[in-house]
């Protein structure tokens, strides 16, 4: 694999904070699920969100199955609940970019996990059969169960709770490769 031509994709489109993992070392926890159960608005309502997603085991398993996997770290302060919208919009639109470069050069297991909802329809179905994006419609890291506070503090990643909008915010996405 050359990381450094690969880097420099990542780079291409402004992706500058970045650390490589095994999947091995993506946590995966019950609990994230349950949150998403009992706490999320999109639960069962997205094609991309539980119930519409593996099971916790099958997460796990899904995750063990890469060598070389990508944390990209992101830090934005956003005044508006529509400006974080657009802002996650664009950065998981990017990461489907980057996913197909990568799996263009061969990587044929390439797979993005985004940094919130898929949002590439306005009007998300709750039935993945009916997604109108089947191809590029991707999951979140918390609806395959990760466990992003975990798996990026053991990174000596920032994040935690914001309890007030008026703070920049450190967001995750996972781009896997093999």
């Amino acid at each position: 694999m050359n990381k450094d031509k690969i880097e420099s994709m990542f780079l291409n489109k402004q992706f500058t904070d970045f650390k490589w993992v095994t999947g091995e070392k993506i946590k995966v926890a019950q609990w994230v699920r349950v949150k998403c159960m009992y706490g999320c608005d999109s639960y069962g309502k997205k094609s991309t969100c539980p119930p519409n997603t593996p099971t916790v085991s099958e997460c796990r398993e899904f995750l063990s199955e890469y060598e070389s996997a990508v944390i990209f770290h992101f830090q934005e302060k956003l005044d508006t609940d529509e400006a974080l919208h657009q802002w996650c919009k664009h950065i998981n639109k990017e990461l489907l970019k980057i996913e197909k470069e990568i799996f263009l050069l061969g990587f044929h297991k390439a797979f993005a996990l985004l940094v919130d909802e898929c949002k590439l329809c306005s009007d998300c179905v709750s039935d993945r059969v009916m997604c109108k994006n089947k191809k590029m419609a991707r999951p979140c890291t918390e609806a395959m169960a990760i466990d992003v506070y975990g798996t990026v503090r053991d990174l000596d990643y920032p994040i935690h709770v914001l309890a007030d909008k008026n703070v920049k915010m450190n967001r995750y996405g996972i781009l896997l490769i093999d």
